[in-house]
């Protein structure tokens, strides 16, 4: 049984040898064609995917100073504690406390 193992292990390494070469050489093969129209294309160049220098410059002009209003009321907050009245919170808290308990 252990010399079936070692044959079906090496079949299957061996056809993993295999299929990467051809499959290498299939997809470098299409690799190139997409190359030569990329080429064509202009994808290739650094200008397709980035912006030109000028588009990339952000000019502000503002002769207005910028306007900041000041909230003269403050809200105080509420220091109140709201709890929801499920029972069953109520339960596991009760259960908590007798465990700090015990």
């Amino acid at each position: 049984m252990d010399r079936l193992i070692q044959i079906l292990r090496n079949i299957f390494i061996r056809l993993e040898g295999y299929f990467s070469v051809v499959f290498k050489v299939i997809f470098g093969f299409f690799g190139s064609i997409f190359g030569f129209f990329a080429k064509i294309f202009g994808f290739n160049s650094s200008g397709y995917y980035l912006e030109s220098d000028a588009a990339q410059t952000i000019k502000r002009v503002s002769e207005e100073p910028a306007k900041t209003e000041q909230k003269t009321i403050s809200e105080t907050p509420s220091f109140s504690r709201r709890r929801s009245q499920k029972k069953v919170e109520d339960y596991y808290l009760n259960m908590a406390r007798d465990v700090g308990k015990n």
